[in-house]
Protein backbone atom coordinates (compact mmCIF):
# COMPACT_ATOMS: atom_id res chain seq x y z
CA UNK A 1 0.00 0.00 0.00
CA UNK A 2 1.09 3.59 -0.51
CA UNK A 3 2.13 5.73 2.44
CA UNK A 4 -0.16 8.71 2.70
CA UNK A 5 -0.58 10.90 -0.35
CA UNK A 6 2.59 9.66 -2.03
CA UNK A 7 3.82 6.97 -4.36
CA UNK A 8 5.93 5.29 -1.67
CA UNK A 9 4.82 1.69 -1.21
CA UNK A 10 5.32 0.12 2.19
CA UNK A 11 4.32 -3.14 3.84
CA UNK A 12 1.59 -3.32 6.44
CA UNK A 13 4.18 -4.67 8.84
CA UNK A 14 6.95 -2.25 9.78
CA UNK A 15 9.96 -3.62 11.63
CA UNK A 16 10.78 -1.48 14.65
CA UNK A 17 14.39 -1.73 15.77
CA UNK A 18 14.36 -0.09 19.20
CA UNK A 19 15.54 -3.37 20.75
CA UNK A 20 18.60 -3.63 18.50
CA UNK A 21 21.91 -2.60 20.01
CA UNK A 22 25.52 -3.43 20.69
CA UNK A 23 25.66 -2.92 24.47
CA UNK A 24 25.30 -5.99 26.70
CA UNK A 25 21.90 -4.82 27.94
CA UNK A 26 20.36 -4.59 24.48
CA UNK A 27 17.29 -6.86 24.30
CA UNK A 28 18.29 -7.97 20.80
CA UNK A 29 22.02 -8.47 20.12
CA UNK A 30 23.37 -7.91 16.64
CA UNK A 31 23.41 -11.52 15.48
CA UNK A 32 19.72 -11.94 16.29
CA UNK A 33 18.94 -8.53 14.80
CA UNK A 34 20.46 -9.61 11.50
CA UNK A 35 18.39 -12.78 11.59
CA UNK A 36 15.21 -10.78 12.26
CA UNK A 37 15.90 -8.36 9.42
CA UNK A 38 16.68 -11.17 7.00
CA UNK A 39 13.52 -13.11 7.81
CA UNK A 40 11.40 -9.95 7.69
CA UNK A 41 12.63 -9.09 4.20
CA UNK A 42 12.47 -12.70 3.01
CA UNK A 43 8.80 -12.77 4.04
CA UNK A 44 8.11 -9.99 1.55
CA UNK A 45 8.01 -6.96 3.87
CA UNK A 46 10.05 -3.83 3.20
CA UNK A 47 9.49 -1.17 5.88
CA UNK A 48 12.08 -0.74 8.69
CA UNK A 49 12.01 2.01 11.33
CA UNK A 50 14.67 3.23 13.74
CA UNK A 51 15.74 6.48 15.43
CA UNK A 52 18.91 8.28 16.44
CA UNK A 53 18.05 7.97 20.12
CA UNK A 54 17.44 4.20 20.27
CA UNK A 55 20.13 2.42 22.28
CA UNK A 56 22.30 5.54 22.12
CA UNK A 57 22.46 5.38 18.33
CA UNK A 58 23.59 1.78 18.15
CA UNK A 59 20.18 0.70 16.85
CA UNK A 60 20.94 2.68 13.70
CA UNK A 61 24.40 1.15 13.45
CA UNK A 62 23.10 -2.42 13.76
CA UNK A 63 20.24 -1.72 11.37
CA UNK A 64 22.60 -0.21 8.81
CA UNK A 65 24.84 -3.27 8.86
CA UNK A 66 21.88 -5.65 8.72
CA UNK A 67 20.45 -4.07 5.55
CA UNK A 68 23.71 -3.17 3.83
CA UNK A 69 23.56 -5.96 1.26
CA UNK A 70 19.83 -5.39 0.60
CA UNK A 71 19.54 -1.62 0.82
CA UNK A 72 17.40 -1.31 -2.31
CA UNK A 73 14.86 -3.76 -0.85
CA UNK A 74 14.23 -1.54 2.17
CA UNK A 75 12.15 1.54 2.86
CA UNK A 76 14.36 2.87 5.64
CA UNK A 77 12.89 5.27 8.19
CA UNK A 78 14.61 7.07 11.02
CA UNK A 79 13.92 10.05 13.24
CA UNK A 80 15.58 13.16 14.60
CA UNK A 81 14.81 15.69 17.37
CA UNK A 82 15.57 13.73 20.55
CA UNK A 83 18.44 14.97 22.75
CA UNK A 84 21.89 14.02 21.49
CA UNK A 85 23.80 15.83 24.22
CA UNK A 86 23.43 18.36 27.01
CA UNK A 87 23.77 21.50 24.89
CA UNK A 88 20.78 23.69 24.01
CA UNK A 89 21.29 23.07 20.27
CA UNK A 90 21.59 19.29 20.63
CA UNK A 91 17.87 18.61 20.55
CA UNK A 92 14.68 19.80 18.89
CA UNK A 93 13.61 20.71 15.36
CA UNK A 94 15.86 23.69 14.67
CA UNK A 95 17.89 23.87 11.47
CA UNK A 96 21.16 23.45 13.35
CA UNK A 97 20.10 20.35 15.26
CA UNK A 98 18.19 18.61 12.48
CA UNK A 99 21.10 19.09 10.09
CA UNK A 100 23.54 17.58 12.56
CA UNK A 101 21.12 14.79 13.42
CA UNK A 102 20.57 13.80 9.80
CA UNK A 103 24.28 13.70 9.03
CA UNK A 104 24.93 11.57 12.10
CA UNK A 105 22.13 9.16 11.18
CA UNK A 106 23.46 8.80 7.65
CA UNK A 107 26.89 7.91 9.07
CA UNK A 108 25.53 5.39 11.56
CA UNK A 109 23.26 3.78 8.98
CA UNK A 110 26.08 3.82 6.42
CA UNK A 111 23.79 5.03 3.66
CA UNK A 112 23.61 8.05 1.39
CA UNK A 113 19.90 8.65 1.89
CA UNK A 114 16.97 8.09 4.25
CA UNK A 115 13.72 7.03 2.64
CA UNK A 116 11.48 8.47 5.38
CA UNK A 117 12.93 11.08 7.75
CA UNK A 118 10.66 11.88 10.69
CA UNK A 119 10.43 14.57 13.32
CA UNK A 120 10.47 12.43 16.45
CA UNK A 121 8.47 14.86 18.58
CA UNK A 122 7.17 18.44 18.42
CA UNK A 123 9.37 21.39 19.33
CA UNK A 124 7.42 24.43 20.51
CA UNK A 125 10.61 26.47 20.67
CA UNK A 126 11.32 26.38 16.91
CA UNK A 127 9.13 28.10 14.31
CA UNK A 128 7.40 25.47 12.20
CA UNK A 129 8.47 27.36 9.09
CA UNK A 130 12.12 26.83 9.99
CA UNK A 131 11.59 23.12 10.56
CA UNK A 132 9.68 22.53 7.32
CA UNK A 133 12.12 24.60 5.25
CA UNK A 134 15.03 22.63 6.70
CA UNK A 135 13.35 19.31 5.95
CA UNK A 136 12.53 20.44 2.41
CA UNK A 137 16.22 21.22 1.96
CA UNK A 138 17.05 17.64 2.92
CA UNK A 139 14.70 16.36 0.22
CA UNK A 140 16.07 18.73 -2.41
CA UNK A 141 19.62 17.64 -1.55
CA UNK A 142 18.72 13.98 -2.19
CA UNK A 143 19.64 12.92 1.35
CA UNK A 144 15.98 12.32 2.21
CA UNK A 145 13.18 11.02 0.00
CA UNK A 146 10.02 11.58 2.11
CA UNK A 147 9.09 13.33 5.35
CA UNK A 148 7.05 12.28 8.36
CA UNK A 149 6.39 13.16 11.97
CA UNK A 150 5.80 11.36 15.26
CA UNK A 151 3.75 12.26 18.34
CA UNK A 152 2.30 15.40 16.76
CA UNK A 153 -1.15 16.68 17.70
CA UNK A 154 -3.81 17.28 15.07
CA UNK A 155 -3.13 21.02 15.31
CA UNK A 156 0.59 20.43 14.92
CA UNK A 157 0.04 18.36 11.79
CA UNK A 158 -2.15 21.08 10.25
CA UNK A 159 0.38 23.77 11.12
CA UNK A 160 3.25 21.81 9.54
CA UNK A 161 1.33 21.04 6.36
CA UNK A 162 0.30 24.66 5.96
CA UNK A 163 3.88 25.84 6.53
CA UNK A 164 5.13 23.47 3.84
CA UNK A 165 2.44 24.66 1.44
CA UNK A 166 3.11 28.35 2.10
CA UNK A 167 6.81 27.86 1.52
CA UNK A 168 6.38 25.72 -1.59
CA UNK A 169 8.12 22.88 0.24
CA UNK A 170 7.68 19.18 0.96
CA UNK A 171 4.79 18.11 3.24
CA UNK A 172 4.64 15.22 5.67
CA UNK A 173 3.28 11.93 4.32
CA UNK A 174 3.09 10.04 7.62
CA UNK A 175 2.49 10.23 11.34
CA UNK A 176 3.73 7.76 13.95
CA UNK A 177 1.46 7.53 16.97
CA UNK A 178 0.83 5.41 20.04
CA UNK A 179 -2.12 3.26 18.97
CA UNK A 180 -3.52 0.06 20.44
CA UNK A 181 -6.60 -1.32 22.15
CA UNK A 182 -5.60 0.63 25.26
CA UNK A 183 -4.55 3.78 23.41
CA UNK A 184 -7.27 4.91 21.03
CA UNK A 185 -7.23 8.66 21.64
CA UNK A 186 -5.85 9.38 18.17
CA UNK A 187 -9.14 8.23 16.62
CA UNK A 188 -10.90 11.38 17.83
CA UNK A 189 -8.95 14.05 15.92
CA UNK A 190 -5.56 12.84 14.75
CA UNK A 191 -6.61 10.01 12.42
CA UNK A 192 -9.30 12.14 10.70
CA UNK A 193 -6.79 14.96 10.27
CA UNK A 194 -4.27 12.58 8.73
CA UNK A 195 -6.90 11.21 6.36
CA UNK A 196 -7.94 14.70 5.28
CA UNK A 197 -4.40 15.99 4.78
CA UNK A 198 -2.91 12.89 3.17
CA UNK A 199 -0.80 11.33 5.94
CA UNK A 200 -0.56 7.61 6.49
CA UNK A 201 -0.71 6.48 10.12
CA UNK A 202 1.98 4.22 11.58
CA UNK A 203 1.06 2.60 14.90
CA UNK A 204 3.75 2.06 17.52
CA UNK A 205 3.32 0.18 20.81
CA UNK A 206 0.57 -1.98 19.26
CA UNK A 207 0.68 -4.26 22.31
CA UNK A 208 0.31 -1.43 24.78
CA UNK A 209 3.91 -1.49 25.94
CA UNK A 210 3.60 -5.22 26.65
CA UNK A 211 0.41 -5.01 28.71
CA UNK A 212 -1.64 -6.73 25.98
CA UNK A 213 0.97 -9.47 25.76
CA UNK A 214 0.50 -10.36 29.44
CA UNK A 215 3.91 -9.11 30.54
CA UNK A 216 2.59 -7.11 33.51
CA UNK A 217 0.13 -7.98 36.28
CA UNK A 218 -2.36 -5.78 38.07
CA UNK A 219 -1.15 -4.59 41.46
CA UNK A 220 2.40 -5.84 40.86
CA UNK A 221 5.43 -3.71 40.12
CA UNK A 222 7.04 -4.30 36.72
CA UNK A 223 9.61 -7.06 36.88
CA UNK A 224 13.17 -5.76 37.44
CA UNK A 225 14.95 -5.39 34.12
CA UNK A 226 11.73 -4.99 32.13
CA UNK A 227 11.25 -1.93 29.95
CA UNK A 228 8.62 -0.39 32.22
CA UNK A 229 10.80 -0.97 35.28
CA UNK A 230 13.63 0.87 33.54
CA UNK A 231 11.37 3.79 32.65
CA UNK A 232 9.87 3.96 36.13
CA UNK A 233 13.38 4.27 37.61
CA UNK A 234 14.39 7.17 35.38
CA UNK A 235 14.66 10.73 36.64
CA UNK A 236 12.32 11.99 33.93
CA UNK A 237 8.88 12.75 35.41
CA UNK A 238 7.39 12.28 31.93
CA UNK A 239 8.68 8.71 31.72
CA UNK A 240 7.41 7.88 35.21
CA UNK A 241 3.99 9.40 34.46
CA UNK A 242 3.78 7.32 31.30
CA UNK A 243 4.36 4.11 33.28
CA UNK A 244 1.78 5.09 35.90
CA UNK A 245 -0.79 5.86 33.21
CA UNK A 246 -0.11 2.66 31.31
CA UNK A 247 -0.61 0.48 34.39
CA UNK A 248 -4.07 1.89 35.14
CA UNK A 249 -6.83 -0.50 36.22
CA UNK A 250 -8.86 0.30 33.10
CA UNK A 251 -6.01 -0.94 30.91
CA UNK A 252 -5.77 -4.19 32.86
CA UNK A 253 -9.54 -4.63 32.41
CA UNK A 254 -9.00 -4.47 28.66
CA UNK A 255 -6.09 -6.89 28.84
CA UNK A 256 -8.37 -9.36 30.66
CA UNK A 257 -10.99 -9.03 27.92
CA UNK A 258 -8.40 -9.56 25.21
CA UNK A 259 -7.09 -12.64 27.00
CA UNK A 260 -10.63 -14.03 27.28
CA UNK A 261 -11.23 -13.55 23.55
CA UNK A 262 -7.88 -15.13 22.75
CA UNK A 263 -8.80 -18.18 24.81
CA UNK A 264 -12.14 -18.49 23.01
CA UNK A 265 -10.44 -18.28 19.60
CA UNK A 266 -7.54 -20.53 20.58
CA UNK A 267 -4.91 -17.89 19.76
CA UNK A 268 -2.47 -15.73 21.72
CA UNK A 269 -3.40 -12.39 23.25
CA UNK A 270 -0.90 -10.52 21.01
CA UNK A 271 -2.59 -12.14 18.01
CA UNK A 272 -5.95 -10.63 19.00
CA UNK A 273 -4.50 -7.17 19.66
CA UNK A 274 -2.54 -7.05 16.40
CA UNK A 275 -5.35 -8.41 14.27
CA UNK A 276 -7.73 -5.78 15.65
CA UNK A 277 -5.29 -2.98 14.97
CA UNK A 278 -4.55 -4.13 11.43
CA UNK A 279 -8.18 -3.54 10.52
CA UNK A 280 -8.47 0.03 11.77
CA UNK A 281 -9.50 2.73 9.25
CA UNK A 282 -6.74 5.14 8.24
CA UNK A 283 -3.92 2.86 9.41
CA UNK A 284 -1.11 2.12 6.96
CA UNK A 285 1.43 0.09 8.95
CA UNK A 286 1.86 -1.50 12.37
CA UNK A 287 5.32 -1.16 13.90
CA UNK A 288 6.42 -4.46 15.41
CA UNK A 289 9.30 -4.58 17.89
CA UNK A 290 10.24 -8.26 18.17
CA UNK A 291 13.16 -9.33 20.34
CA UNK A 292 13.62 -12.55 18.40
CA UNK A 293 12.90 -14.07 15.02
CA UNK A 294 10.34 -16.33 16.68
CA UNK A 295 8.44 -13.32 18.01
CA UNK A 296 8.60 -11.75 14.57
CA UNK A 297 7.06 -14.80 12.93
CA UNK A 298 4.23 -14.90 15.47
CA UNK A 299 3.51 -11.18 15.07
CA UNK A 300 3.49 -11.34 11.28
CA UNK A 301 1.05 -14.25 11.39
CA UNK A 302 -1.19 -12.30 13.77
CA UNK A 303 -1.33 -9.28 11.49
CA UNK A 304 -2.49 -11.44 8.62
CA UNK A 305 -5.04 -13.45 10.60
CA UNK A 306 -8.02 -11.10 10.86
CA UNK A 307 -10.83 -11.25 13.42
CA UNK A 308 -14.46 -12.38 13.18
CA UNK A 309 -16.74 -9.36 12.83
CA UNK A 310 -18.49 -10.06 16.12
CA UNK A 311 -15.17 -10.22 17.97
CA UNK A 312 -13.98 -6.95 16.45
CA UNK A 313 -17.24 -5.30 17.51
CA UNK A 314 -16.85 -6.69 21.04
CA UNK A 315 -13.37 -5.22 21.29
CA UNK A 316 -14.61 -1.94 19.86
CA UNK A 317 -17.23 -1.65 22.57
CA UNK A 318 -14.89 -2.72 25.36
CA UNK A 319 -12.31 -0.05 24.54
CA UNK A 320 -14.36 2.81 23.08
CA UNK A 321 -13.28 6.35 23.95
CA UNK A 322 -10.37 5.19 26.03
CA UNK A 323 -7.71 7.89 26.22
CA UNK A 324 -4.06 7.02 25.65
CA UNK A 325 -1.21 7.95 27.97
CA UNK A 326 -0.30 11.48 26.92
CA UNK A 327 3.29 10.84 25.97
CA UNK A 328 5.23 7.88 24.60
CA UNK A 329 7.62 7.19 27.45
CA UNK A 330 10.15 5.40 25.24
CA UNK A 331 11.05 8.71 23.60
CA UNK A 332 12.12 10.12 26.94
CA UNK A 333 13.93 7.07 28.18
CA UNK A 334 17.30 7.69 26.55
Amino acid sequence: MTLGRSGLRVSQACLGTMNFGTDPSAPTPEAEARRIVGEFLDAGHNFIDTADTYRGGTSEEVTGRAIAHRRDDVVLATKGAAPQGAGPNQRGLSRIHLTRALEASLRRLNTDHIDLYQCHMPDAGTPVEETMATLDGFVRSGKVRYLGCSNFTAAGIVSAQWAAQRGGGTPFISLQANYSLIARAIEAEIVPTCQQLGLGVLAYSPLGGGLLAGRYQRGTDPEPGSRLAQWAAMPSPVARAYVTGLLADRHFDIAVEVAAIAAELGVSTPAVALAWLAGRPGLTSVILGPRSAEQLAANLAALASGLPEAVAARLQDATRFLAAPAVDGRHHAT
